[in-house]
């Protein structure tokens, strides 16, 4: 009787942080699929299908920003061949930045667009600092690209938020992406390394299918390809 109680206490806060992790793969297939159902306002179509990778972190608190917390966790994808479209997720957190990265509201949702195979290796690296180690710029916003500006067509990295229902380019400076090895094991049973998930064909947990699907479905071309990236 004693042994049962203590594995079931040593279970619950597995259980919790596994319901975290499908409630966060939910809300960020819920600010895909909102983003793209409004294509005059969203992300252009060709800058979608054209990115190696996407980042989406729902739910930023403003107030993580203020005292310099963490800002929020979430998750990529990158396209890759050996599963026909596009990877498993790997899991995400967003740190530091600047009091500049508000724009109102209490909450933020966050998209980033990884535009080639340099700023794909450096994602899936185990951390890296936005501006500083990738070039990152304000995406632009609406059914296609024709307003890219110079800076974005040479970006490594597009972004952009939304809150309060306003959806816009984010000029993303000096916040750190790292993988979070501790939310990857709550996902697959063991610390994956995000660039092992995205590039031997990892097999994705039940609760990112409608993410995949959304993903497969609004941007379903495969020629971008990122297994090769093994560093």
């Amino acid at each position: 009787m004693k042994f049962m109680l203590v594995t079931a206490l040593a279970l619950t806060p597995l259980m919790a942080m596994d319901k975290e992790s499908a409630k966060r793969l939910e809300e960020s297939a819920a600010v895909f699929s909102e983003v793209m159902a409004t294509p005059d306002q969203g992300i252009p179509q060709e800058m979608l299908e054209n990115a190696h990778c996407i980042v989406i972190v729902p739910g930023l608190k403003t107030a993580a920003f203020v005292f310099g917390g963490k800002y929020g966790k979430g998750y990529l994808s990158c396209r890759n061949r050996s599963v026909a479209g596009w990877s498993a997720p790997g899991t995400v957190r967003i740190e530091g930045g600047s009091v500049g990265f508000q724009i109102g509201g209490s909450e933020t949702d966050l998209i980033m667009l990884v535009m080639n195979d340099r700023g794909a290796d450096k994602l899936l690296s185990s951390k890296f600092t936005l501006g500083a180690e990738g070039s990152v710029a304000a995406g632009p916003v609406g059914r296609t690209a024709t307003a890219q500006t110079d800076v974005q067509l040479h970006a490594e990295i597009l972004s952009w938020s939304r809150s309060q229902g306003v959806f816009a380019g984010l000029a993303l400076e000096g916040a750190t992406l790292r993988q979070d090895l501790d939310d990857n094991a709550t996902l697959y049973g063991k610390k994956l390394q995000n660039r092992e998930i995205v590039t031997s064909g990892v097999r994705p947990p039940r609760a990112a299918a409608r993410l995949l699907g959304l993903l497969n479905k609004y941007s379903p071309r495969e020629h971008k390809d990122v297994s090769q990236l093994t560093r």
